[in-house]
């Protein structure tokens, strides 16, 4: 547990993983080094504490925060990397009227999951389209009672992971598909409105980075600099 603030980062293997794409056909697989993973998605509380907003649509301390853009999600994680007395993660530079953003590899600050880093830490060594039944791990359309549920009120999965399927997607820190869609991000797990198919390790989602919405939230991921 980081007792600055609060949020538990489970240390994830390191691994392969095959990503592919419905559109293309294409598949492509991904060595990954270990690193860091948030628990949880980001809580409202957390956030809250860390910017002084909250931009949530339904209020709760323990609630995934959501209504946040993939910008909003990345500026978060430099603030709580400032916070704690890491090295943020990204660096903006403004251009014209499009801001354009790097990441630093060699940071050891607080960032977004790549989507290899996601769909590895969701999977937890399982084959599967999901790490256990549903129901048990999940809050998704058929049992949230079309309402966002507190982080962690459902089975982990084998790495201790906590809502990787339902209640909020995350924003990754990926492009979907530049040749298509520009400069829309990855989203990945699913969410409380979502019906069960949406609710696998695969399944892909995709909005443009200023996209805000009730079911979309963030988890916090961490590199393992030596």
């Amino acid at each position: 547990m980081d007792v600055m603030t609060g949020t538990e980062m489970i240390t994830i293997p390191p691994g392969q993983v095959t990503l592919s794409d419905r559109r293309t056909q294409r598949s492509w697989s991904v060595e990954l080094a270990p690193y860091r993973l948030a628990a949880t998605p980001v809580t409202q509380a957390l956030y809250t504490q860390i910017t002084g907003r909250r931009p949530s649509a339904a209020p709760g301390d323990q609630l995934p925060v959501e209504c946040v853009s993939w910008w909003d999600a990345v500026r978060f994680c430099n603030a709580l990397s400032r916070h704690v007395g890491l090295t943020p993660a990204y660096r903006f530079r403004a251009e014209a009227e499009a801001e354009d953003i790097e990441w630093d590899v060699s940071a050891d600050g607080y960032r977004l999951p790549t989507e290899a880093e996601w769909e590895h830490a969701c999977r937890a060594g399982t084959a599967g389209p999901r790490y256990g039944e549903l129901d048990d791990i999940a809050w998704y359309r058929g049992n949230s009672h079309e309402r966002i549920r507190e982080v962690g009120g459902k089975r982990s999965n084998p790495w201790g992971l906590y809502d990787m399927l339902g209640n909020v997607w995350d924003w990754c820190w990926d492009i979907y598909d530049a040749e298509v869609y520009g400069a829309y991000r990855v989203l990945r797990g699913g969410g409380w409105f979502d019906e069960h198919w949406s609710c696998r390790a695969s399944a892909r989602r995709r909005s443009h980075p200023t996209f805000r919405v009730d079911d979309v939230g963030f988890r916090v991921a961490r590199s393992i600099v030596r």
